[in-house]
């Protein structure tokens, strides 16, 4: 895989490269309506390659790239959610080769914090609006 991202100078982006590779995702439009397609043409090596390590992060337990898979299998079906894997992975070997530091997974908790705060933020508001003062403190 590092031998056809050696090169980086082609790619101005990982936008690019993400095209080149073939894992980004194709996208068709007709009377507004917005239809996911095939993902074009491109470097089938290394889009295989990277196919395989999706496959291999997405059996990991306690990554990021698996709760990734997880939640995006649940809405799109298993092949859908390993290109989107496969997407990240080569996002993030972009950044890591352009900055030139190592990967640092997220981890488990990354998405459900945001999600967290914004349901208590919905929950606070609502019990507001029924007239309801609300004052939140965590619990220890």
């Amino acid at each position: 895989m590092l031998k056809q991202l050696v090169q980086r100078s082609r790619f101005p982006s990982a936008a690019h490269l993400a095209r080149w590779a073939r894992v980004c995702p194709g996208n068709n439009e007709s009377a507004g309506k917005q239809f996911s397609g095939r993902t074009g043409q491109g470097n089938s090596w290394l889009r295989s390659a990277l196919i395989q390590a999706a496959n291999a992060a997405s059996r990991c337990k306690n990554s990021y790239l698996a709760v990734v898979y997880q939640r995006l299998k649940a809405r799109r079906g298993r092949k859908r959610a390993i290109v989107a894997v496969a997407h990240r992975i080569l996002t993030a070997v972009f950044h890591m080769l352009s900055i030139g530091q190592p990967y640092k997974d997220l981890g488990v908790n990354h998405l459900n914090q945001p999600q967290k705060q914004h349901l208590l933020k919905q929950m606070r508001s609502r019990l507001e609006q029924l007239g309801y003062k609300v004052t939140l403190e965590a619990q220890t």
